[in-house]
């Protein structure tokens, strides 16, 4: 299991195969790659911030979680944190599981932590200057439908 943020960007597809390479039990792999999007021009930069050690500490409580909930072989997630441009990935989460639906349920159920109760504070700035991001209701109502 791998949890890591990282100010550098990244290439899903090398993460992708790394993570893939001599999987000789697994079934499937699911991934989710989350790119920073330009809001219509409105952000020009999208700014993450988070606590190094706590950050990942807090991701790791709920990976472990999906690893003994999903059955799941393996998993990584890595995030972006400091200032990111539209386009460029943001977050990638990879799961492995012995079937596809553990896999994809697992992707599914991590990308929910991560977006609306893991530790980072979002930003963007733009044209219009800058305004601090919160999780949407529907976030909020993605989690909950995992039973918290």
């Amino acid at each position: 299991m791998s949890v890591r943020l990282t100010d550098a960007p990244f290439d899903p597809g090398a993460l992708l195969s790394d993570f893939a390479r001599n999987r000789t039990e697994t079934g499937a792999v699911a991934t989710f790659t989350g790119l920073a999007r330009a809001e219509a021009g409105a952000t020009t930069v999208l700014e993450l911030e988070a606590y190094p050690g706590f950050t990942e500490a807090q991701i790791g409580r709920i990976a472990d979680q999906a690893c003994e909930r999903f059955g799941l072989h393996d998993l990584a997630i890595l995030h972006r944190v400091g200032r990111i441009a539209p386009g460029d990935p943001i977050v990638f989460v990879a799961t492995a599981a012995g079937h596809r639906r553990a896999a994809f349920e697992a992707c599914d159920f991590l990308m929910d932590y991560l977006k609306s109760r893991a530790p980072f504070w979002k930003k963007e700035h733009g044209p219009s200057g800058e305004r601090w991001i919160e999780p949407t209701a529907q976030d909020h109502a993605d989690r909950e439908r995992w039973g918290g």
